[in-house]
């Protein structure tokens, strides 16, 4: 559920404080940070895996699982988190709303990795036989904002029952008969794949000019006071892309790396390999160009936002979006 506005501020107004006790205690011993994470995959999770983290930042981390980039943004504007994975939807919400975070690390291009899945046998087998039925998505996520423009798309809003559930819930919902329809990400998604089928992507839907993707966002005062860590935190996120999209045919099913993404995902090894190549990483050069953090990312949560405000998501748009953009740590990795 949305949070009022003035939660939100409130919130958001306690967090210079919760980052200035973290600056504090790290003068005397190392230095707690608590990082949201999601299921889905990714290179990074096999850095996780190996504590490569907290070698290179000297941070004890407590990693913290949620189910939804709206989750996470939720915990970062109440001090509990101070650096989160969201979709680019939940990311233009929250700060929307005043939540004072800064997206630093494009994690991922979503390209097909979210997709439209019908139930076998429910009738869909065009958009247009989503009328009446029953679509589960997790609300305020990459997926919700995909779904609500679809539907804008052929002339369903309105039309469609959409409910929120969280992707933990969805599979067994699914298995219930309660929904007909999901737009989601993998783990869940494989697995409504097993008796579904996918109707339409968000490579697809990004084609038709809404892009949508997966970020890594800080607590703006955290990182100022912890730019040495940030570089740090930063440096083992582009070496643990590289190593993925240099070489992507060594990331098999009994390859360590998959095994540690699995592990981390709560899924299995020979899930991942597909699901990875269905994502596009963008390393820090890239990400520092006008495509995404010199400038795209900023349009995009910029377009995110002024739809969920058309939907009566947000109450309201910021002046510029690129105030919710650093790429100063993007910059300086190699």
């Amino acid at each position: 559920m949305l949070k009022p506005l003035n939660t939100w501020i409130r919130r958001a107004v306690l967090l210079p404080l919760t980052a200035l006790t973290f600056g504090l205690a790290a003068n005397a011993h190392a230095q707690t940070v608590t990082v949201g994470v999601q299921s889905m995959f990714a290179p990074w999770k096999d850095a996780i895996a190996q504590k490569a983290f907290e070698k290179a930042t000297g941070w004890d981390i407590q990693w913290r699982n949620f189910d939804s980039g709206g989750d996470v943004m939720m915990a970062m504007a109440s001090g509990d988190v101070q650096i989160g994975v969201a979709g680019s939807s939940p990311i233009a919400a929250a700060v929307s709303r005043g939540v004072d975070a800064q997206l630093f690390w494009i994690l991922d291009n979503i390209a097909d990795a979210e997709a439209l899945v019908v139930r076998n046998g429910s009738g869909i087998v065009a958009p247009q036989d989503l009328a009446g039925k029953t679509l589960a998505v997790p609300f305020v996520s990459t997926t919700h904002f995909h779904a609500l423009f679809a539907l804008e798309q052929f002339g369903l809003t309105g039309k469609v029952k959409v409910i929120n559930l969280q992707p933990s819930d969805i599979p067994a919902a699914w298995e219930r008969g309660d929904i007909d329809a999901a737009f989601i990400w993998d783990p869940a998604l494989g697995r409504l794949k097993q008796s579904g089928h996918v109707l339409l992507t968000s490579g697809q839907l990004t084609n038709w000019g809404k892009a949508t993707f997966d970020g890594l966002v800080v607590d703006k005062t955290f990182a100022a006071a912890n730019g040495p860590g940030m570089q740090a935190f930063t440096q083992v996120l582009q070496d643990s892309t590289a190593g993925y999209v240099n070489a992507p045919k060594t990331w098999t099913a009994d390859s360590p790396q998959v095994i540690n993404v699995a592990r981390q995902s709560g899924a299995k090894p020979q899930e991942v390999p597909a699901v990875l190549a269905l994502y596009q990483f963008p390393l820090a050069s890239e990400q520092a160009g006008s495509a995404w953090l010199g400038g795209g990312a900023a349009k995009a949560l910029n377009a995110t936002a002024e739809f969920l405000k058309a939907q009566k998501k947000i109450p309201a748009l910021l002046p510029d979006y690129s105030v919710a953009i650093n790429p100063t740590f993007v910059q300086a990795a190699h």
